[in-house]
């Protein structure tokens, strides 16, 4: 598929594999459809809900943000190192805040790939690496990075060796068993960085997820105005609240928009019927043992070459190297 043009003139190639609003719409029938209604958290990140993420990772009660970058910016050259000359290739690449610390301590890193949902998002954030780093050749792939990457569609990426960087806390979003399926599925970049959150007391993780702010819930709440927006459902915000707990057992926290009422919400001719206090799950953020993500990642077929974490051991970045 040929780079297509954006909208404003731009340095920035864009490869667009954005699924079509008919998936989207098929997608969120099908979620809205099952006994526990569920949506996929890449569903979370329009342009509005790339934002209030992004103003999300900024709170004091969120940590994973601030954590991994001080982990980066402590061991940034030894993390350099491993990625030599390499194409870095980062998954889920957001406002692209933390890539700026490795470029900054990587040099001869000299192509950039940016792989996000959120198209507009993407591009701009693409287009301000390239004015601030001399030289660099930033890339945006606007697509789900949790399918296939179309490689063979992507130039730049033909013939060359790549490094994928996947930093956050998304690969907590996957069941265990998805984690090493998405694995697998992203062997082809070679080596992975990949960040990790770990477990640790509900104290701190709970407010992680539901801030006094409310930021979180907006968040959460912005996919139904998506929705709304862009599939012509009839959600009413009003009727609806943003819960999150962590669930100790099954070592995750559980997020979710429940149902303030006995009420229908209507998409095109589908009717969906929500009971009072029924939720509809949005996302899952699995925590883990640094030995429990090392045993997922040699199932997928990797080896742990290193680990970084801060002195609390709130969060951890990975370094996998193909077996």
């Amino acid at each position: 598929m040929p780079p297509t043009s954006p909208t404003k003139p731009s340095p920035v190639k864009l490869y667009d594999f954005h699924p079509p609003v008919e998936d989207f719409r098929s997608a969120v029938l099908r979620g809205l459809s099952q006994p526990q209604k569920v949506l996929s958290p890449q569903f979370l990140y329009d342009k509005r809900g790339s934002e209030l993420f992004d103003a999300i990772c900024r709170l004091p009660e969120y940590y994973l943000t601030r954590t991994e970058m001080q982990i980066l910016r402590d061991n940034a050259e030894d993390i350099a190192a491993t990625l030599g000359d390499r194409v870095l290739v980062e998954l889920g690449s957001g406002s692209s805040q933390k890539i700026r610390i490795l470029l900054s301590a990587a040099p001869q890193v000299k192509t950039y790939v940016g792989v996000d949902i959120s198209r507009q998002h993407l591009q701009e954030a693409c287009a301000a690496l390239m004015d601030d780093f001399e030289g660099l050749d930033a890339i945006a792939v606007c697509a789900d990075y949790t399918r296939p990457l179309p490689i063979a569609a992507i130039p730049e990426l033909q013939n060359r060796p790549t490094i994928g960087f996947f930093p956050g806390s998304s690969i907590g979003n996957l069941e265990p068993a998805e984690v090493i399926a998405f694995l697998k599925t992203v062997a082809v970049l070679g080596d992975l960085i990949v960040g990790v959150d770990l477990k640790k007391s509900p104290i701190i993780l709970e407010p992680a997820y539901d801030d006094t702010q409310g930021i979180s819930a907006a968040f959460a709440l912005n996919v139904l105005v998506r929705i709304n927006r862009e599939l012509g459902a009839n959600f009413d915000l009003s009727q609806f609240e943003y819960r999150a707990h962590y669930n100790e057992k099954a070592g995750r926290i559980e997020m979710a928009i429940a149902s303030l009422c006995d009420q229908t919400v209507h998409l095109d001719d589908t009717k969906i019927a929500f009971k009072a206090g029924e939720t509809l799950r949005t996302e899952h953020s699995y925590k883990y043992t640094i030995d429990e993500f090392q045993l997922l990642a040699m199932e997928a077929g990797f080896q742990p070459v290193q680990v970084w974490t801060d002195k609390h051991q709130l969060f951890s970045l990975h370094h996998l190297k193909q077996m």
